[in-house]
């Protein structure tokens, strides 16, 4: 059998010849070998036994022929120092969502301090936000919601395994959550205009319906914002995460339906505008 060397070379120059990612290739070559980084450095000149060679070809040729997401190839994802299942009922949590979650803990310590708070996540998608925020902060009592049948599915497996307790409410966007009363919103929902062209390789394998947020991509932005009154307490926040140039038209629609709360945009680590914040006090 070839060396772990000579098979993650093989594979990386395989990619680039497909004009794809080597470093997606890598991700799957430490999945697949089963092994510590540190463990990979130190076997790289043995031979990789059969079993997980034949497993990473077969993700491999999955990833550069038939288009497949790495991460749904491996079946998990590292999101805020915890590992969620991801398959095709979900999407994929980004890097740029971790840093909604920290700034959410930040305004959370801000404007509550150590105070016992009710948070939503509306579209919770696999989970990721509304189980990483519990886990970060056990002052916070969350529920989350989405429309999807199959990734509340998803969502509840990862907070069991994780050890998150959430409750989960199954309806479209604020609807599961009438009468009911909370200090903090959070969402992603989908966002990407459907007028937009998308990688093939997310419009393939993601769902649609996480997607797709209208034809300017704010529909979802501006559901939540027009009903959010009849779920929040009068000191509150929400906190959007939204596509790089929708910041302002989010502010407007913001300062439309809150026009006495404190709105303000925050940049990702590219430099690009990608969270909202909406201050009640």
């Amino acid at each position: 059998m070839p060396t772990f060397q000579t098979v993650l070379r093989n594979a990386e120059k395989l990619a680039r010849s497909h004009h794809l990612e080597a470093s997606a290739v890598k991700l799957l070559f430490l999945h697949f070998s089963k092994l510590s980084p540190t463990e990979l450095y130190l076997s790289m000149d043995k031979s990789m036994p059969d079993s997980d060679y034949e497993a990473f070809e077969k993700a491999v040729h999955a990833y550069i022929f038939d288009n497949k997401p790495v991460q749904y190839l491996m079946g998990s994802v590292n999101f805020y120092g915890y590992q969620f299942i991801v398959d095709d009922r979900v999407l994929i949590p980004r890097f740029e969502t971790e840093e909604l979650v920290a700034n959410v803990l930040v305004q959370y310590d801000e404007m509550f301090g150590n105070q016992n708070v009710r948070l939503v996540d509306v579209g919770t998608g696999s989970g990721c936000l509304a189980i990483s925020l519990k886990m970060e902060e056990p002052h916070l009592t969350v529920f989350a919601t989405d429309i999807s049948e199959e990734a509340l599915e998803v969502a509840s497996e990862n907070a069991k395994n994780i050890g998150a307790e959430i409750t989960f409410l199954l309806g479209d966007m604020l609807k599961p959550l009438e009468g009911m009363k909370f200090d903090i919103l959070v969402s992603n929902p989908p966002y990407i205009p459907t007028t937009e062209n998308v990688d093939p390789m997310i419009l393939k394998n993601e769902p649609e319906l996480a997607l797709f947020g209208g034809n300017d991509g704010l529909k979802f932005y501006e559901i939540i914002l027009e009903n959010a009154k009849s779920i929040l307490n009068q000191k509150s926040f929400i906190a959007f995460e939204h596509g790089f140039d929708k910041a302002k038209e989010i502010a407007s629609l913001a300062e439309k339906y809150f026009p006495l709360a404190t709105v303000f945009t925050l940049k990702d680590m590219q430099n690009r505008d990608r969270m909202t914040f909406i201050l009640n006090k």
